[in-house]
């Protein structure tokens, strides 16, 4: 049982509570299946930056982990895209937050995590899925590239040509399938989900904190890509796609349940 407990929710959408030097970062948009608006992406960013914790972990309400964008406010439906253009092309302020903390963070994937949502579980550095886990790359099927992690991380994790397959089919795979390739690195009863995370993050948090930190920086350095110089490159032809036919029909066809037709426009 974690004691001292310290809770700094102040707002719905996102809570974190941290006690005995771990913290946990609940996303609570079960409604939305926990998809993220402009405000979630903030609240998560927070409490990244200002943990004191020496592990993360990232969770959220069931029946889902994350399904991605709030696609009406973030996607505005497919007729008012992001305005990517008015700013410099740069790693988005969440992704950053998440890629350059020096504190271990374990993604406790209880449901699907797709679109952004198994992006969040890639920034992570393990992943504990649920058995009612299921991952995707949804980008492609919206007209858009994938955040960083799906091209700096995932390859590296389940092998080039599966992150290809994954990326440019945009399916779905279960949380078994996900363990077979190496995506996650346990599966387990859903309600043995939060238990397992929160015994893994307390063996990391009982080591020497500033051992453990240079452990990551120090894999950073050794196995990831210059996320600075890749956030530019997502970014940059994310403002050229959200102009896109093919995006806007990505997206309203999904809300309107039927079929895509593409048109390479």
């Amino acid at each position: 049982m974690m004691s001292e407990r310290r809770d700094t929710s102040m707002h719905d959408e996102l809570t974190y509570e941290e006690a005995d030097h771990i913290g946990v970062i609940t996303i609570d948009r079960p409604e939305a299946r926990n998809a993220l608006a402009w405000s979630t992406y903030d609240k998560l960013e927070a409490a990244v930056r200002t943990s004191t914790a020496r592990c993360l972990v990232i969770t959220a309400t069931d029946p889902a982990f994350c399904s991605g964008d709030d696609v009406k406010q973030i996607m505005g439906g497919g007729d008012r895209p992001p305005d990517l253009e008015s700013r410099a092309p740069r790693l988005t302020p969440a992704a950053d937050a998440l890629l350059h903390t020096d504190i271990p963070v374990i993604a406790a994937i209880n449901g699907a995590a797709v679109g952004w949502g198994m992006e969040l579980a890639l920034f992570a550095d393990l992943r504990v899925a649920s058995e009612r886990a299921k991952f995707g790359e949804l980008f492609v099927l919206r007209g858009l590239v994938t955040d960083v992690a799906g091209i700096g991380r995932l390859a590296s994790l389940v092998g080039r040509e599966k992150a290809a397959e994954l990326l440019f089919t945009g399916e779905i795979i279960d949380a078994a399938e996900a363990l077979r390739i190496g995506l996650v690195s346990r599966m387990v009863p859903h309600e043995e989900l939060m238990p397992t995370a929160m015994a893994l993050a307390t063996r990391i948090a009982g080591n020497p904190p500033l051992a453990v930190q240079s452990l990551k920086s120090g894999l950073r350095t050794a196995v990831d890509p210059d996320w600075n110089e890749l956030g530019i490159w997502v970014s940059t032809n994310l403002a050229r796609l959200f102009k896109t036919d093919d995006h806007r029909e990505g997206v309203k066809s999904f809300l309107e349940k039927r079929a895509p037709r593409y048109t390479g426009s």
